[in-house]
């Protein structure tokens, strides 16, 4: 997963350091450094939510090739004391400091062509240092230049290993709601 966000962001590089770079940077690569995801954890006993506003996505209109990473510090919550708790004893942030999705977009629109579509990504999704190939179903607005990419899916906790203690069990839902949006702009060096 590293490798291949790494190869992407060598693919930018090279290709604005090129001379016909900033053409295909501009018609090809779209990225942001300020997306926004959100989960949610409900249950009879509590809901918890948090949000993460510096979420990096980048997308490749040329292959279809999408890239998402995320620091799971970035996530803040309305009580300090939950943050620190899903930092230090679930996610194990230190050791596991990103949650990342790297894969391509399947039913790829006209990006030339202004509208709102169903679409789905196929890939690797990476959270708790465990991989799944995941199809994630999503929207995307294609508008002014910029392309919008909306999803909400279920993770489970089981599924990338993160262990609840017994404790807190009956408040923390064992399938989290993650919502997000990317407002993706033609990426410039």
């Amino acid at each position: 997963m590293k490798l291949h966000f790494s190869r992407m962001v060598i693919i930018i590089v090279l290709s604005t350091a090129l001379p016909f770079g900033r053409a295909f940077a501009q018609t090809g690569m779209y990225a942001t450094t300020t997306g926004n995801t959100r989960f949610s954890s409900e249950t009879p006993l509590e809901n918890i939510n948090a949000e993460n506003k510096k979420s990096q996505a980048i997308l490749n209109t040329a292959n279809n090739e999408l890239a998402i990473r995320m620091n799971m510090r970035d996530f803040v919550f309305p009580n300090k004391l939950m943050q620190e708790h899903f930092n230090e004893n679930y996610m194990e942030s230190e050791k596991y400091p990103t949650a990342t999705f790297s894969g391509k977009v399947d039913n790829a629109p006209d990006y030339s062509k202004d509208g709102q579509y169903d679409v789905s990504a196929t890939g690797k999704f990476t959270v708790h240092g465990v991989t799944k190939e995941r199809t994630i179903k999503g929207k995307m607005k294609i508008e002014g230049g910029k392309i919008t990419v909306n999803s909400d899916f279920d993770v489970a906790l089981a599924d990338h290993k993160i262990d609840v203690p017994e404790i807190v069990f009956v408040k923390i839902a064992q399938v989290i709601r993650v919502k997000s949006q990317y407002v993706l702009a033609p990426y410039k060096k």
